[in-house]
């Protein structure tokens, strides 16, 4: 169910639009990757110099993209498999038709990724949300009762004032028009001043606590509550995240990352394989054609087991077949857990502080089937009812969020029959992937009891379960509250000159250590200063027409809470 909290002030083409700018660090990553001057450069003495990339999603890919572009030599490790948790599975015996088990939508506000996306020549569509105009029909099924709609408009009242009330509430506690007005100008003052007033207010508060409080609500029925979070705004329901710091659903839906989002054709794992393979027009020391996949004889390396420090500026990393290698720089992009569960890690490489940040991180559980259809015969209308006869569904049963991908008049299409989260994804987690299907196959009979969707299944289902994979141990980060100093100290660690020179020269990145988990937004962002604080450690510099994030962070730092 989408909120009309997506106000805009004016009309016309002229309306600037709402991007990830901020809140917390409103630094514009889009502008400096533009800029022609570049990044920065590095000394002519350090052209070649090995710096160590572990993790080939999309942080280490896009950090070791843009440091190999400065004439820098990336060295990338991977353990599991490339791409990270940007992770399209294909279908055996179809041809591009493929099962987005990670990051599936992207927020059109994600202007620093879809700088890569457009610059590796990738075409999206609109995702099939809830009551999109991607989305012939949308199912609301609740507490045994369906409401069929094909817009918005043609929702009953009672949603219509569940998210109203949302709306409502988000003005009246976190100024929503307001600072979205300031992210649109890009107005750096009015977007701190803004969000410094909420840090302190909803840091240890909790998603649930901001919605049973709200005046809007509080006026309501529990139903309206209820109804939410299983219904939710956007994309669905979310009431798996009622347990979070309310600054993390803040941050959400004041950058519209719950809003206008686009899908990847073909599936999002080619953006970090195409960077992969891709060969930049402008580079510094290396000859032209050279690629990340030419400079790694075309593999990455094996995954680490363990990272040392030598010396004030090299690094050895050991890979699990014990192979040594010495860096003078290392990033790295996993999961922060795997620190402490997968590498033998010198505790001396970050500060006590900063380690409780790491280890205290918070993973949230996640769960997708999807299976390959015949065709989308969702499309087609029943000629009784003139109702679709199968809609995108949104349901308190254990399917949670089904959505229903149509692949072209010439391929099958795509069902991801179960979208869910936490207590609902550990309900699949023992369970083999043909159980799953059943049970999932039988929810969903509930609700359409006259649909045959089994006779439409083609080839094997696919699912997933990201806590069992042990390169992840879970989906993603969700914060609780009290979190904010422990995201601070990660966000803020590539920020080095003032740490003493034995936690220098070590760098993290991942949406983990951005402010928005589960958005790539947060990886590519972190990426880009992970980047910039690579070459300043190298002796580094950028252009002055294109100061980088670390030359702007003293004017544009987040707020500092009170240890």
């Amino acid at each position: 169910m989408s909120a009309p909290h997506e106000s805009v002030t004016g009309t016309g083409s002229n309306v600037k639009p709402v991007t990830y700018f901020g809140p917390d660090f409103p630094f514009a990553y889009d502008d400096w990757l533009k800029h022609p001057a570049g990044l920065g450069h590095v000394p002519a003495e350090r052209h070649g110099t090995e710096v160590a990339i572990v993790g080939a999603g999309m942080a280490g890919i896009t950090a070791a993209h843009e440091l190999m572009k400065l004439g820098l030599k990336p060295v990338v490790y991977e353990s599991g498999r490339f791409g990270g948790r940007l992770r399209s599975q294909p279908f055996e015996g179809a041809e591009g038709v493929i099962a987005e088990l990670g990051g599936m939508r992207f927020p059109v506000s994600s202007t620093a990724f879809y700088h890569y996306v457009n610059g590796m020549g990738l075409s999206t569509n609109p995702f099939p949300n809830p009551l999109d105009e991607a989305t012939p029909s949308t199912v609301i099924d609740l507490e045994g009762v369906s409401t069929y709609v094909e817009k918005a408009a043609d929702l009953p009242p009672f949603f219509k004032e569940v998210a109203a009330a949302w709306s409502e509430a988000l003005e009246d506690y976190a100024q929503f028009g307001a600072i979205q007005e300031a992210i649109r100008n890009r107005d750096v003052k009015a977007v701190k001043e803004i969000w410094n007033r909420l840090v302190p207010l909803w840091d240890d508060r909790t998603f649930y606590d901001f919605l049973a409080t709200a005046p809007s609500f509080a006026n309501k029925s529990f139903r309206h509550l209820e109804a939410f979070g299983q219904v939710g705004f956007g994309t669905g329901g979310w009431d798996t995240d009622f347990p979070n710091s309310m600054l993390e659903i803040l941050r959400v839906v004041i950058t519209n990352c719950d809003e206008h989002q686009r899908y990847v054709v073909g599936g999002v794992e080619q953006v970090p394989r195409r960077l992969w393979r891709d060969e930049p027009e402008k580079l510094v020391h290396w000859p032209a054609g050279t690629s990340l996949a030419k400079l790694h004889s075309g593999a990455t390396r094996p995954g680490v087991t363990r990272l040392k420090r030598l010396g004030a500026d090299r690094f050895s990393i050991t890979d699990r077949w014990g192979h040594v290698r010495d860096y003078s720089a290392v990033l790295v992009t996993g999961q922060s857990w795997l620190l402490t569960t997968h590498m033998e890690t010198d505790e001396s490489l970050f500060s006590h502080k900063l380690w409780m940040a790491l280890d205290r991180t918070r993973y949230m559980q996640s769960s997708k089937t999807f299976v390959m259809v015949d065709r989308p015969f969702w499309k087609e209308r029943d000629p009784k009812t003139g109702r679709y006869p199968f809609s995108m569904t949104l349901t308190d049963r254990l399917s949670r969020g089904t959505y229903l991908f149509d692949n072209g008049p010439d391929k099958p299409a795509t069902i991801c029959l179960s979208y869910s989260w936490m207590s609902d994804a550990l309900k699949m987690l023992p369970l083999p992937v043909d159980k799953r299907v059943k049970l999932i196959l039988g929810a969903l009979r509930k609700i359409y009891p006259d649909l045959d969707i089994e006779k439409h299944i083609i080839g094997d289902p696919i699912t997933v379960s990201w806590e069992t994979d042990p390169n992840f141990l879970g989906a993603f980060k969700g914060a609780l509250p009290g979190h904010y100093r422990y995201n601070h100290r990660m966000y803020c660690h590539f920020m080095q000159d003032d740490l003493p020179p034995s936690e220098r020269g070590i760098f993290l990145a991942g949406d983990d250590v951005g402010w928005t988990p589960g958005w790539v937004e947060g990886a590519v962002t972190t990426a880009l200063n992970a980047v910039w604080g690579i070459v300043h450690h190298l002796g580094g510099v950028t252009a002055t027409d294109n100061p980088g994030p670390g030359d702007r962070f003293d004017d544009l730092k987040p707020l500092a809470l009170p240890e």
